[in-house]
Parts: C-alpha cells; structure tokens; sequence
C-alpha cells in the first residue's frame, strides 16, 4: 500500500479566512503543505458558489507550491483554458460533469497542466477505467461535493483500496486524492486504504487550534501506527 512518508497534504482554502488568506497560506506552506487545494463551485453541478479565476491569479504569486484546482462545474471545458492561464497546475474535472471525458482531459494537458478526475461518492470506478492511464490524478470524494465539513463517508474505504489496488498493479502513477471529512480521526483509515495525497479544509482552518497546530495534528495522525 506504499510509504506513509510519501502522503501529501492539500490544505483547502475552502475553510481559510479569506480575509486573511495570503497569511494562512503562508502558514500551511511552512507548516507543510503540499498542494494548495482550491474549490471552484458554480451553483449549477453542485449547490454552492465559491471561487473563480481572479482568485487563483492572486494566489499564484504567494507560493511556489502546485495549485490543485478541483473543479466541481458543469461543462468544464469552458473553464479549462482560464484556469490554465492565471496559474493552476492540477485540474480536476468530475467524470459526472464530462460529456467526453477523453477529450477534456486531453485539453487540460494541452494547456500544460495536470489532469485529474474526480469520482463522486456514489460513482463507480468503471466511469474511469478507460482513461486510468491517461491522468496525473484521481480524486475521490468522501463527501458529496458542495459543502465543507461534512462527515466522511465511510463507504467509499473499499472504493479507495480498490483503486490503490489497480493502480499498483498496472504500474501507474497517479496520485490518489481523497477529499471530504479528513482530519485526525480519519487519516489512518484513508491512508491505511491507499490515499496518497489527502485535501482537508476544516482541519486545518477552524477556531480551535492555529494553522500550524492544526497541521501538525493531521501530520501526526498520518505517522501513527
């Protein structure tokens, strides 16, 4: 199942105060992080709207680290050339949204970005299989998209160590995400399952505990036994 030391964090500014939001950047990248993981919700593929392109075009020049835009929008092709063009490094569009998903993730790669797709809970493994090996990443919801900090979605473990399994087993490297519900009680078992770069939002952004506390927990979580 691999090296716990090769797992990713993806802090999601979904959860960030955005009045704030270069400095709690800042922070997760010192304290960290690996991605920064942005949410662009259109009101239409899910019942939420968040962010568009002039954010990530601010957020461009305040790390080095990859931007992993998760694009939860209906007819993403329409939305992949901007994105490309302000900064994002990882686009990922949901295989529920593409009409001919071959194609888009043609197109990202065209605009010299990373592809990956996203599987929603209740989307089956089958809805990827013939473009597993075309893509830099697959994403896997444990949460229905929308929201933050919903409960995970237990379920979708059996979904993970198959995919883990199918991807080892053909020799591919994708990078397996998982999104949705992560934070220290909930790492060992995605982890443990095959998850290989985990996006978390309100466990790092919350009132509880500083960025730097916050992470330091999923951190420790990650390396425990």
């Amino acid at each position: 199942m691999g090296n716990k030391q090769d797992v990713k964090l993806a802090p999601s500014i979904l959860s960030a105060d955005l009045g704030h939001l270069g400095e709690q950047i800042n922070q997760v990248v010192e304290a960290g992080a690996d991605y920064i993981h942005i949410d662009i919700m259109d009101g239409h593929f899910v019942p939420n709207i968040t962010f568009g392109p002039l954010l990530v075009e601010a957020i461009r020049p305040i790390t080095t680290l990859p931007l992993d835009v998760h694009l939860m929008v209906e007819d993403p092709d329409k939305f992949i050339p901007e994105f490309a063009r302000v900064g994002g490094d990882i686009l990922t569009v949901h295989v529920e949204a593409c009409k001919h998903i071959h194609r888009t993730i043609q197109l990202i790669k065209d605009f010299g970005c990373r592809a990956g797709v996203a599987l929603n809970p209740g989307t089956p493994l089958d809805s990827v299989s013939g473009i597993i090996s075309d893509v830099d990443l697959i994403l896997l919801m444990t949460v229905n998209p929308g929201f933050p900090s919903q409960k995970f979605i237990g379920s979708v473990l059996n979904k993970i160590k198959t995919l883990r399994t199918i991807l080892d087993e053909h020799e591919l490297s994708a990078d397996l995400e998982v999104d949705g519900g992560i934070n220290s009680n909930t790492t060992q078992s995605v982890v443990t399952a095959g998850a290989r770069v985990l996006v978390s939002g309100s466990a790092v952004f919350n009132n509880q505990l500083s960025v730097s506390e916050s992470m330091e927990r999923l951190l420790q979580s990650i390396r425990e036994d």
